[in-house]
């Protein structure tokens, strides 16, 4: 899955995305603070293929893209809208495929800009990347292939605090960045770097007003960040195999990006270090109970800007969520299953 599966909607309220089998399954906090609501499938019947894609924008509307079969071997992308938690997210819309028809590319990567438009990316059946965006005023345009090399894994997509969309990729060897000169325009490659990335560990954020940064794991086994126009800095050995789920915070009035992963003993892992000063060190500290294998962290800001920690388990079904207690620094109150 692509993107955060944990978000506050723009009414306060937490949801949480979740696949499961040919479906996703959406919950909702019915009040900031919980309790929460029981599973709902989105799109009905609609049945889906793996490869859920999230993305969120300033306007706190959701938007999920996946794959669904069409026909015998082939799949076709669709979208849907949540406007708000506890509200029924829209049904699937039918996106197309990016070569107008034919099987699963890859995983899906979506964002929105700051006029609400989602903007879908996904590599064709030659391996390049190509791209979706939603009209302001409904449908889509029509799909193009971007400039520069293709990469060798999925995509992951972020929005920039300017509202444009931003893209990188692992190729061979080495990173990838494409970056929008305005809004509306399909984003053109920028930067590259030296790096040899751990397939499924790219975690992209955006850390200021200039700038977004990617987290990976490197072939040494340690966390790196990289922001385009400087080389990565590895930051601390990775916890665990998985990806970093990551945020921009407030902790005792200092602007820090907190960390989360499955550490290789099965509990949950966090760091923090100042955003952007990833030089200044960081070390793991676990929390919570031993996880499934196939656990994945995820982290937000809840209504009153305080970070929230979830994880999840398809093979399990279990999630279970913890806060940050009102005291100081990062101490975290006790893990609950909702």
């Amino acid at each position: 899955m692509k993107g955060d599966w944990l978000l506050r909607g723009r009414d306060g309220r937490l949801c949480v995305y979740l696949p499961s089998g040919d479906a996703v399954l959406c919950r909702a906090e019915r009040g900031p603070g919980g309790p929460w609501e029981a599973p709902r499938r989105i799109g009905g019947d609609q049945k889906l293929r793996p490869g859920l894609a999230v993305g969120q924008g300033e306007d706190g509307y959701a938007h999920l893209v996946a794959w669904r079969p069409t026909g015998s071997g082939e799949s076709g992308l669709v979208h849907s809208t949540h406007f708000r938690p506890r509200l029924a997210p829209l049904d699937w819309e039918p996106v197309g495929h990016p070569d107008k028809k034919g099987g699963r590319t890859g995983d899906p990567a979506v964002a929105v800009d700051a006029q609400g438009r989602a903007h879908l990316f996904v590599r064709d059946t030659g391996g390049r990347l190509a791209m979706r965006v939603q009209k302001v005023k409904g449908g889509w345009n029509p799909w193009c292939v971007l400039d520069g090399d293709g990469p060798e894994e999925e995509p992951v997509a972020v929005t920039g605090e300017s509202g444009r969309i931003e893209l990188y990729a692992a190729g061979a060897g080495t990173l990838l960045h494409w970056t929008q000169e305005r809004p509306g325009v399909p984003p053109v490659p920028t930067d590259t770097a030296r790096a040899a990335v751990r397939p499924g560990t790219l975690r992209a954020l955006a850390t200021s007003a200039e700038h977004t940064t990617l987290y990976f794991t490197d072939d040494a086994g340690r966390l790196c960040a990289w922001r385009p126009g400087a080389e990565p800095v590895p930051l601390l050995t990775a916890a665990g195999p998985g990806p970093a789920a990551a945020v921009r915070c407030l902790i005792e009035g200092h602007d820090v990006t907190l960390l989360a992963q499955r550490a290789a003993g099965g509990r949950v892992a966090f760091a923090a270090h100042p955003t952007e000063d990833e030089r200044a060190g960081a070390w793991w500290t676990e929390s919570g109970p031993p996880l499934a294998p196939d656990a994945e962290p995820a982290l937000t800001l809840d209504e009153t800007g305080d970070v929230v920690a979830a994880t999840r388990s398809p093979s399990t079904g279990q999630v279970l969520l913890t806060r940050r207690k009102d005291e100081p620094g990062l101490a975290l109150r006790a893990w609950q299953e909702i």
